[in-house]
């Protein structure tokens, strides 16, 4: 190879292997014995052939000077891609056997031999098609020391690079062994109609028979500790197959119904010895006393209630799995164990086939979209060096934009800390500010994710993520620092990154604006005070005036209640007058009555002396009648009467004798007569006069009083106030 081109350039990739830039053949990289270890060429992906100049930088990576161009490779990455043919062709199955690593694709079987190396991604050959394979090949198996090959077309057994068919039926998926012993008697088969059972005879493998009275397509079986099959189908369930006796089978299907998390996307796979169910919601295992599907505590503290398409157990113990179109582990070496993605596998699986194939440690291969990838697990974990995380550029925006960092405060060589004088002052009129950042970790980059903060802002930091920008807007005034972190798949984190900035705040946020700010307060709250002053007075003056109502319409209520008091007082004294009255006229009628009868007293006994003959009689009945017409017990009734009778009318009597002395007792009487309002008669008969003489008595009385002509004597009585 050295003898056919022209050789531009060399470069140490280590103390024992030397990369060799070529005009016409890429990159060769030998070891110091001149043996070839690797090359890259077009064929596989660099952009031309022609290499003009190799740098290999310090995480291993080797960078390419081209003609046209710059290509890097990540000489020393864990995982490696291999094509068994020129099409890139989708990896259904592979199998190391009789040191030929076997890849079986959707146009056939493929086969290459392989070196004695402890990593096979470095073994040098070229893929040659398997005879009587072509089409698609889904399954390989080493059962008793035979290859068998699960084909479109039927299964196959492998040897010396060629197909032999041993079954006479299309479409196999897969072979499963009966027993743990060698050689196994029996295997049973997932076919596209069903499980079929093959038998190893005379070191062969010969058709045997198909479980009757199921005919689903089998492409995930597995088997129990009980020799109990189980098989999934994608959209209806899991089938549990029981052989009774001879060729007699017994089949249950599990669903919904029976514990599982729906009847649609459940897989079978036999891990550490037992069947599980990969769910959409986490791993299932099955319950023999209960019959029935149950959620795995166990294996949910591991993956949670995540979807599992497919699982696989390596020598190690760790359980490969794919969640969705990620690929990731479950290391069992850590303590406690771990989740472990691959980011640089993400959906680049062959979606519905997926396949994993652990050989060891360092040979773990799985089937994708274009090719047989190749990972050497240890290398993978040993790969994890630090890692740095860099600011790569910040701008400021308003209507234009303006490049504020650029990468670098520095020469380009030198660690690019911010240095205090380099903190740049921004003005108030840039809206904007936009970072950008990355990871010069370019074996990498697909493991990377971000996390960042800015102090003086937000000091929580964000969530995890691929971002490698973030932008703030409208911040206001003062000091800030913009902090990223990185971190990669293996959970390893680099140190934090700090680019410190000042943001002025505008005008209106400035020290002279917070002063007049102060002015202005103080003569506003000095004319609030003033104004609440005189507003406090106002009220102050209105609530007196209100008070002066109140007491003014309080007094006119006092006053109000002291007239309907009085009136109520008078209307009483009235009743009591009116009372009085009422007996002075009952003690004036008695006194009339009582003068009345003296009379017809005296006229009867006037009237039986005349009859009486006798004179010691006459001079007694004489004596009698002087009796009755003595006054002196009228002048004592009248006496009581007027004393009643001024109690009644305030002194009426009194004050009448001393106001008209001239007045005898009988115009006194007369007078307190008429004001009693009684009739002529009555007064005739109290007075023992007759009414002419009480006519005659009230025109005496009249002249004495000096009452005019034509005004009542009753109303001059009345209206007499002493």
């Amino acid at each position: 190879i050295l003898g056919q081109d022209r050789i531009n350039t060399a470069a140490a990739v280590n103390n024992e292997w030397i990369a060799l830039a070529t005009t016409k053949n890429g990159v060769n990289i030998i070891d110091l014995k001149g043996h070839l270890i690797q090359s890259f060429s077009k064929k596989e992906g660099i952009q031309n052939n022609n290499v003009l100049s190799v740098l290999l930088d310090n995480q291993g990576n080797l960078w390419m000077g081209l003609d046209n161009g710059i290509d890097c490779i990540a000489i020393n990455s864990a995982i490696k891609l291999l094509n068994p043919n020129s099409q890139d062709a989708s990896i259904y199955t592979a199998r190391i056997f009789n040191n030929r690593l076997y890849a079986g694709t959707s146009s056939g079987l493929y086969s290459v031999e392989l070196q004695q190396i402890p990593d096979l991604s470095y073994s040098k050959g070229s893929f040659v098609p398997v005879a009587n394979a072509s089409g698609q090949a889904w399954g390989l198996s080493e059962i008793n020391g035979k290859l068998l090959l699960a084909h479109h077309e039927g299964a196959y057994e492998v040897s010396d690079n060629s197909a032999t068919r041993i079954t006479p039926y299309l479409g196999f998926w897969n072979f499963v062994p009966m027993s743990s012993v060698f050689p196994t008697a029996s295997i049973v088969s997932g076919t596209y109609k069903g499980l079929s059972f093959l038998d190893y005879r005379n070191n062969h493998f010969t058709e045997s028979f198909k479980v009757p009275g199921f005919s689903e397509t089998s492409r995930f079986v597995a088997l129990d500790r009980f020799n109990n099959i189980w098989v999934s189908h994608p959209y209806h369930g899991v089938y549990k197959v029981t052989r009774t006796d001879g060729n007699n089978f017994i089949t249950k299907l599990y669903t919904q119904s029976n514990g599982l998390p729906s009847s649609l996307n459940n897989h079978v796979f036999k891990i550490k010895g037992d069947v599980l169910v990969a769910s959409e919601k986490g791993i299932y295992t099955y319950n023999t006393e209960k019959d029935n599907f149950e959620y795995s505590p166990l294996y949910g503290e591991l993956f949670g209630k995540q979807s599992l398409r497919y699982l696989k157990e390596d020598e190690d113990g760790n359980i490969w799995f794919i969640h969705e179109k990620n690929v990731g582990i479950a290391d069992m070496s850590a303590h406690p164990p771990k989740l472990i993605y691959l980011p640089e596998l993400n959906r680049k699986m062959l979606s519905g086939f997926e396949f994993i194939y652990p050989v060891d440690s360092k040979n773990i291969f799985m089937g994708g979209e274009k090719g047989l990838f190749h990972i050497n697990y240890d290398q993978y974990k040993k790969n994890s060096r630090d890692i740095i995380v860099q600011l790569r550029s910040v701008k400021i925006t308003d209507n234009l934009d303006s490049l504020l960092f650029g990468g670098y405060f520095w020469n380009v060589n030198e660690i690019q800390q911010q240095g205090k004088n380099q903190v740049p002052n921004i003005e108030n009129r840039w809206k904007t500010i936009h970072f950008e950042f990355s990871s010069p970790e370019f074996g990498q980059k697909a493991n990377l994710e971000y996390s960042f903060r800015l102090e003086g802002f937000n000091d929580k930091w964000s969530d995890w993520s691929g971002k490698t920008e973030k932008e703030y807007t409208n911040l206001p005034g003062g000091n800030y620092q913009f902090e990223i972190k990185a971190r990669n798949n293996l959970g390893k984190e680099s140190g934090v990154y700090a680019y410190a900035f000042i943001f002025q705040p505008p005008w209106y946020q400035t020290t002279w604006a917070y002063f007049i700010y102060t002015i202005i307060f103080i003569i506003s709250v000095y004319l609030i005070y003033r104004a609440q002053r005189k507003k406090f007075l106002r009220q102050q003056i209105k609530y007196e005036q209100e008070q002066k109502n109140f007491l003014y319409l309080h007094q006119l209520e006092i006053n109000k209640a002291e007239s309907e008091l009085v009136t109520l007082r008078n209307e009483k004294l009235q009743a009591e007058i009116d009372y009085k009255n009422s007996e002075l006229a009952n003690s004036a009628m008695h006194l009339v009555h009582k003068g009345e009868l003296l009379t017809k007293l005296k006229t009867e006994l006037s009237q039986t002396m005349k009859m009486i003959d006798n004179n010691e009689g006459k001079t007694e009945m004489k004596k009698m009648i002087k009796v009755l017409t003595e006054d002196d017990k009228m002048d004592k009734d009248w006496e009581d009467f007027a004393q009643h009778f001024d109690k009644v009318h305030s002194d009426f009597i009194v004050g009448l004798k001393e106001q008209f002395p001239k007045l005898t007792s009988n115009e006194l009487k007369l007078s307190a007569y008429l004001r009693m309002n009684l009739s002529t008669k009555k007064i005739a008969q109290l007075m023992s006069i007759s009414v002419r003489g009480v006519e005659i008595s009230r025109y005496r009385l009249r002249k004495k009083l000096e009452i005019p002509t034509g005004a009542s004597l009753f109303d001059f009585l009345m209206q007499l106030r002493f």
